[in-house]
């Protein structure tokens, strides 16, 4: 019963916890009801460092999604100067997260990272696209084991103001590996190879390191969605 009640929390959150309870506690004596909303402030806040495990899918060519959240744009979109890509546009899967949903950003393929780059920028809600232009973020480059490239960004939103990767150039990794966070509430593009068709539509939700965004060894062609 233990392991469904109590879920992980990412080492970045305590000191946040901590610091929201010390704040619940100092406020409560000022106003009772102060404190019992400070209470629930603290508890949304180790809701959203929550680590829980995943069961990633592991057959050869699958791309995995590297964060929890929907789904908000599908199509063909340059990727970021700085990871050195080219000017050519390839297909973008962008994953928004809102402050509710788990924050551990995970690799989504197999491969041998070649690029980290940071770059500074704005703060527009991560859910517009002038975001993968303006906000600050932090891109990743990959080869994979068949020599093809892919690329994932993190993109700081309207309230994140820190971008966390663990990943170093020249490093080996696993589809599903933890390698990230940011902080409070973004969004995750992914830039697929060319001829790539994404298996997932606008509106979809996602879960990270679980849900599959494209098959590599695929010939299915780009799926579509409605909400029923």
């Amino acid at each position: 019963m233990a392991r469904y009640l109590w879920v992980p929390i990412h080492r970045e959150g305590w000191p946040f916890i901590a610091l929201f309870a010390l704040a619940s506690v100092l406020v409560g004596q000022l106003w009772g009801p102060l404190g019992w909303a400070g209470a629930v402030l603290t508890l949304w806040c180790a809701t959203f460092f929550r680590d829980p495990d995943r069961v990633t899918p592991v057959r050869s060519g699958l791309v995995i999604s590297p964060a929890d959240g929907t789904v908000c744009m599908v199509g063909p979109a340059v990727p970021p100067a700085e990871l050195g890509m080219g000017s050519e546009p390839k297909t973008r899967v962008s994953v928004f997260m809102s402050v509710f949903d788990v924050h551990i950003n995970r690799v989504p393929v197999d491969g041998r990272v070649t690029r980290v780059a940071y770059k500074p920028g704005k703060f527009f809600n991560a859910s517009l696209d002038k975001a993968s232009e303006d906000n600050e973020r932090l891109g990743v480059r990959m080869v994979m084991p068949d020599g093809r490239e892919i690329a994932y960004v993190q993109i700081a939103g309207l309230v994140a103001r820190r971008i966390k990767c663990e990943l170093l150039e020249g490093q080996e990794v696993r589809a599903g590996q933890r390698y990230g966070l940011i902080r409070f509430g973004s969004r995750v593009d992914v830039y697929l190879p060319d001829h790539v068709a994404p298996l997932v539509a606008c509106g979809q939700r996602t879960v990270a390191g679980e849900t599959v965004l494209a098959d590599l060894a695929g010939s299915e062609p780009s799926r579509d969605g409605e909400i029923r």
